[in-house]
């Protein structure tokens, strides 16, 4: 057993030396705690590195089917009454929706700015005496309301009971409402004088979109939209003015959930409308994104980039604001990584040993260098 322990004391790469030859030097002292606090400064590096998270980016084939598109936008518009102001989409699919209202808030505002009325979008009908029947005569007691739709029923049950369903009935037919003052259910709810009364406003409208993930299109239309031969067109009415300024500011675009470093170009973008009416279009190129954090969170998202152009009424083109968007067929994904644990061990250990190893260097470079001069002086005196 012996031979072994002599064996392996043969093998000790760190030969032990008595303190009595020790030689502690001044030059020795001062590499020592320069080299510590270098050792120290790099070690603190190193650490700093290994708790900062790395954001690994990769491009992918976007292979995902049946997904839909979330967008959130905040647009104010400072000379269009909020009455006026509707919210379109179309998609490539043939999907259609006109006059958006579900999850979409306006809000009134004044030349300065200044917020007059939060309202969720939609006008109500009101209860009123007497309405005027569809058979022609006014709502008795004993009867039940069934409104007019002024030729544009689908069949002989079809009852417009509030002013909206009167227009909503005349869309699907392809007809203009002309003439809101001759519809007893528009006088009802004063839908004509509320418009009036919006004159010389502004309107914010905020909300959001739930959309089929295929190429498509949302619009502000000055108006309410409507199709006739495949052609968006608007019920522009007789209340409205004859000049519109769809001077507008995108305080918020995007298109899905936030997430670490995203940028929105749309974002603060404000345009003003110049002498010349027309359409303003946005041409936005969305890329889907995946955005997974340090503890394994999901953020399905997406980016965009966007190019601008504007189209004069004298192309034929209905004022609004447009957004075109397509989607890409590649997909980003984001991932939050630390430094493998074991590569940060690797690091610090080369640090301290190299350290070591170079202050050993130095401090035994100095060593010598001052006993041979010194034995030079020696050897110079005896002669």
């Amino acid at each position: 057993m012996d031979k072994v322990f002599n064996k392996l004391r043969n093998l000790d790469a760190y030969p032990k030396v008595n303190e009595d030859f020790y030689s502690r030097t001044f030059a020795g002292g001062v590499v020592t705690v320069v080299s510590a606090a270098v050792m120290l400064f790099l070690f603190l590096s190193e650490l700093r590195l290994y708790l900062y998270t790395v954001t690994e980016s990769q491009l992918l084939v976007d292979t995902s089917r049946g997904e839909t598109l979330h967008i959130n936008f905040d647009v104010t518009f400072p000379a269009v009454r909020c009455s006026m102001l509707s919210l379109d989409s179309k998609d490539i699919s043939g999907e259609e929706h006109f006059d958006i209202r579900h999850n979409i808030m306006k809000k009134r505002i004044d030349g300065n700015g200044n917020v007059i009325e939060v309202k969720k979008d939609g006008l109500g009908a009101p209860k009123i005496e007497r309405p005027l029947q569809k058979h022609g005569g006014r709502l008795e007691r004993d009867e039940e309301y069934c409104g007019s739709c002024f030729g544009a029923e689908e069949s002989d049950h079809h009852c417009c009971n509030s002013c909206e369903e009167v227009r909503d009935a005349y869309k699907k037919r392809g007809w203009a409402l002309t003439n809101a003052d001759l519809i007893d259910q528009c006088k009802r709810e004063g839908y004509v004088q509320s418009v009036k009364d919006e004159e010389g406003e502004g309107c914010s409208i905020h909300g959001s979109l739930e959309l089929s993930k295929v190429a498509g299109n949302f619009h502000f239309a000055i108006g309410k939209s409507f199709l006739h031969s495949a052609i968006f067109l608007t019920d522009l009415l007789a209340l409205q003015d004859s000049h519109f300024n769809i001077s507008h500011q995108i305080n918020k675009l995007s298109f899905g959930d936030h997430y670490p470093g995203l940028v929105n170009p749309l974002d603060g973008v404000k345009w003003v409308q110049g002498a010349t009416l027309g359409m303003y279009q946005y041409f936005i190129k969305v890329v889907p994104t995946v955005y997974k954090d340090i503890r394994g969170h999901v953020i399905n998202s997406n980016q965009y980039s966007v190019t601008e152009h504007f189209r004069s009424s004298d192309e034929g083109v209905v004022p609004g604001v447009f957004f075109f968007y397509d989607i890409s067929p590649i997909k980003v994904t984001f991932k939050e990584e630390h430094l493998p644990f074991f590569h940060f061990l690797t690091n610090v250990c080369a640090i301290i040993g190299g350290i070591f190893t170079i202050a050993g260097i130095v401090d035994s470079s100095i060593y010598y260098g001052r006993r041979t001069i010194k034995r030079k002086r020696e050897i110079g005196k005896y002669r």
